[in-house]
């Protein structure tokens, strides 16, 4: 294992610098006008899987490539699945960045792009870690298998049917996955549980086009307005969903669990102050960890209807769009959860208008046993790279393909992040702390040798 921290740390320089080269690559999933640089990202991960000895392949897919790489020269010994993936959110808007999104930049200790943090800087950690045990001992201590995706920020559409078809090939004793954050700088965090999703657009037509509001206005049913009835509609005043059955099957947090999230050395005002905002909301009842990983909530993403470009314009408009999302916990089933919302949208929608609900895209929640053998040995891993135990935490976000794996591979999943909680991820500023990205190299190296 010296050998292996010894050449990490003559790497650290030519790292960063790979790192750079790699974030320079506009991989925006979500834009149709980058799917050649999206390949481009794919490429270079491919490429970088060959050149450090894993046998690669770059699978098509009906939107992006997914890459996967192999190296099994340890037999007998267990596997290991890494998964990632090397799209990124848009970089929008651009005016708010400091520097440019696509040219990483260091300050403060950080190296600031988009994708830093969310995900390839957290990807490119398990490279470096298998690309030092490869070049210290010529080997690895376990079979290492690489399954990294560029479709994430997207929904993952075609990686569940890969993953199914392919079970056999990517079957795994664990599969480790590094796209959460730690909960606090100094603080290594091990996540154990994520919340589900379900998302969808909700669209309300009413006249066939714009309408003077003065003429027009009383006489039909303004689209913008009706909405927001409808959206007010969908919470109370408490913080709680009003979808009927939205909370049946919720499964209520244990004493046990409540003392846990109250003994982490989470700081509520600096988190307030952090936000910029004056007070924190929520459901009543709940703390705000409470609430952030371990109770559902109902959020509008986006609003769009009328004018909203500079000065004045008295028009009614003829639609109204809204993008919601509902993120679930255990047991939450979100094909329940979705005809729920549906059946009540339709049930408040007057006549006046036409209503059309498109589903987007959804994932299950997930928990995972903090006792089993693959945890204690991630325990004892960031115990080695950041010098002290790391907490069990949960993640308010989910990550759609890790139900999957889970129920696909009958493995368990170890979620260890390197990112920090205020690192902007989808925001802009995005950036990764430079001394969580080496010491997350220095994690994963160990991680191979303590599951061994």
């Amino acid at each position: 294992m010296d050998s292996v921290l010894k050449a990490i740390a003559a790497d650290r320089a030519a790292a960063l610098e790979e790192l750079k080269a790699f974030l320079r690559i506009p991989s925006v999933s979500g834009d149709p006008a980058r799917r050649g640089e999206v390949r481009r990202a794919a490429t270079w991960v491919a490429e970088y899987l060959g050149r450090i000895g894993c046998r690669v392949e770059v699978v098509e897919t009906p939107g992006h490539p997914i890459v996967y790489g192999e190296w099994t020269g340890a037999p007998g010994r267990p596997t290991l699945l890494m998964y990632g993936h090397y799209d990124v959110q848009p970089e929008d808007p651009v005016h708010e960045w400091t520097s440019p999104p696509f040219e990483p930049t260091i300050r403060d200790g950080a190296i600031y792009a988009r994708g830093a943090a969310d995900d390839k800087g957290q990807v490119f950690v398990h490279l470096k870690a298998a690309a030092a045990w490869l070049k210290a001992e010529g080997r690895l201590p376990l079979n290492l298998k690489f399954l990294i995706e560029g479709e994430e920020e997207v929904g993952s559409v075609n990686l569940e049917p890969f993953v199914v078809e392919r079970a056999e090939r990517l079957k795994a004793d664990a599969v480790v996955i590094s796209d959460t954050a730690m909960l606090a700088k100094g603080a290594p965090a091990l996540c154990v549980g994520l919340r589900g999703i379900v998302y969808c657009q909700v669209d309300v037509q009413g006249p066939a086009t714009d309408l003077h509001s003065g003429t027009f206005g009383g006489s039909v049913a303004n689209p913008a307005t009706v909405l927001c009835r409808i959206l007010a509609r969908l919470t109370d005043e408490r913080g709680r969903v009003t979808i009927p059955g939205f909370y049946d099957e919720v499964r209520p947090l244990t004493a046990a669990e409540r003392e846990a999230f109250a003994a982490l050395p989470f700081d509520e005002k600096a988190y307030r102050e952090a936000l910029g905002v004056s007070a924190l909301d929520g459901e009543a009842g709940f703390t705000t960890l409470e609430r952030r990983w371990a109770r559902p909530t109902f959020e509008v993403n986006g609003l769009l209807a009328g004018f909203t470009g500079v000065g004045s314009k008295t028009v009614l408009p003829a639609r109204a769009m809204a993008k919601v999302s509902m993120r679930l916990v255990p047991d939450q089933d979100p094909e329940k959860i979705i005809e729920a919302f549906e059946a009540t949208v339709r049930r408040l929608c007057p006549p006046s208008v036409t209503l059309r609900i498109t589903r987007m895209h959804g994932s299950r929640p997930w928990l995972m046993p903090t006792d089993h053998p693959a945890t204690q040995a991630a325990v004892r891993a960031l115990t080695r790279g950041f010098g002290r135990p790391p907490v069990f935490i949960r993640s308010g976000g989910s990550i759609p393909i890790v139900t999957a794996l889970t129920e696909r591979l009958a493995a368990p999943i170890l979620l260890i992040g390197f990112g920090l909680p205020d690192e902007n991820a989808h925001a802009p500023d995005e950036r990764l702390d430079l001394d969580n990205f080496h010491r997350g190299i220095e994690t994963i190296a160990h991680l191979y040798a303590e599951l061994t």
